[in-house]
């Protein structure tokens, strides 16, 4: 069953205006299926890393008179040779828009491609696993109403807009279409073998990494160090490499999209606040499976219960920002005596704090870094905040703090 996509409205305006649109994101995050959904009437093309699919690489002109627009392109990086090839036949007729839709799951290569050879011609999209909002096949989230309606957000959010399912169901699982959909009994074998052709062949392709063995306890050590600051030097400590090396397999974690990172807030540069960026495993699932949690149920006492909640809910924000025309720029903020906020959001020159804890009987003092933020920066333009947590019904923790459930959607 094909569930809608937050990106769907958004990828559609960008086909009718830009005659290039790169579709970009993790392996199996469901790329293809988007595109091939919204445009079924397109041919379709497929490159492979290994094979020179109708000589596209050896001769692109050729291969593209072979398959005229509207076409969908899919692994792009791996055929270079065409995007020269399709910027003269754009250039011919810039005016004829969606004329070729592309995807890409390794960051650094497409962008490299792509970014010099069709700059001002294309436009990007980025897809992620699926969130909440499309689980429960809802046309609208919570986090838009929260931007564009605060004063209506709680009234609204007092009635059942709720996802149904269980909390560690959710988190075990994961948010790739193939995980959401499978028997929860080869869950644990969908994510090894994700894992193995994650590392033995997508990073591979990506960047020159001696011991690829060391790298796989490197991308497993990451999900005992998620929603929490980047130290590089105790990356390298974990596994006996150098800093140097450490910082360079995060980027081709990042850069094949199964990391993502948040920089540090700072208003102002004479406060001393800390400068190291926040990371996240992009997936709940795979996070799981890298600790070796074996079920549901095993999660409610590992003591990485409340890292995963968070990385899991900062996914979800990213997926519902990532939707809206205007995507906000996104924080974490830490003050020198230890106060922090998880997430900031920033649009329109207001800042909006959200704090995610894992607790269903929160109290002020839980979401005091808040109104700590408020206190450190009043010449700023700050938001009411939200605590993203267990509870059964949203309530004000304090005049600046609104908790509300987890699984609104």
């Amino acid at each position: 069953m094909y569930l809608h996509r937050l990106q769907t409205d958004r990828l559609l305006q960008l086909a009718r205006n830009f005659p290039v649109v790169v579709v970009t994101g993790a392996r199996q995050v469901g790329k293809t299926t988007l595109l091939r959904h919204v445009f079924p009437d397109h041919d379709y093309v497929v490159f492979d890393a290994s094979l020179d699919l109708e000589d596209a690489r050896r001769e692109p002109d050729l291969f593209l008179l072979n398959h005229p627009p509207p076409v969908i392109l899919d692994e792009v990086q791996f055929a270079p040779e065409v995007v020269a090839a399709i910027k003269r036949r754009v250039d011919r007729e810039p005016a004829l828009a969606g004329q070729y839709l592309m995807t890409g799951s390794q960051q650094w290569q497409v962008i490299r491609t792509l970014a010099e050879s069709l700059a001002g011609r294309a436009a990007f999209l980025d897809l992620y696993g699926f969130s909440l909002q499309e689980i429960s096949s809802v046309p609208q989230g919570w986090l838009p109403r929260w931007l564009d309606q605060p004063d209506d957000f709680l009234t609204w959010a007092r009635q059942d807009h709720r996802y149904a399912g269980s909390l560690t169901e959710w988190l075990w699982r994961g948010t790739l279409p193939r995980a959401v959909a499978i028997d929860t009994a080869v869950i644990t074998d969908f994510w090894s073998g994700y894992h193995r052709t994650y590392v033995e062949r997508d990073a591979r392709l990506l960047a020159d990494v001696e011991d690829w063995q060391d790298f796989g306890r490197f991308a497993r050590l990451m999900s005992a160090l998620t929603a929490q600051e980047i130290n590089y030097s105790q990356l390298g400590r974990e596994i006996g490499i150098t800093p140097q090396t450490a910082r360079r397999w995060l980027k081709i974690l990042e850069g094949t999209y199964q990391w993502f990172s948040l920089p540090a807030f700072s208003g102002n540069p004479t406060k001393r606040v800390s400068s190291r960026p926040k990371g996240y495993l992009a997936d709940s699932g795979l996070a799981c499976h890298y600790a070796q949690i074996s079920s549901p149920q095993a999660l409610t006492s590992h003591p990485l219960f409340g890292h995963l909640f968070e990385t899991a809910m900062a996914g979800e924000i990213l997926k519902q920002a990532g939707a809206l025309p205007q995507r906000p720029a996104c924080y974490h903020w830490r003050s020198a005596g230890g106060a922090e906020v998880d997430l900031l959001l920033e649009r329109d020159g207001i800042l909006y704090p959200v704090e995610i804890k894992l607790t269903a009987a929160p109290t002020r003092r839980i979401a005091s870094g808040i109104e700590a933020f408020h206190q450190a920066h009043p010449q700023l333009r700050v938001a009411k905040g939200l605590l993203l947590c267990a509870v059964d019904q949203p309530r004000w923790l304090s005049e600046t703090v609104l908790a509300v459930p987890w699984n609104l959607v």
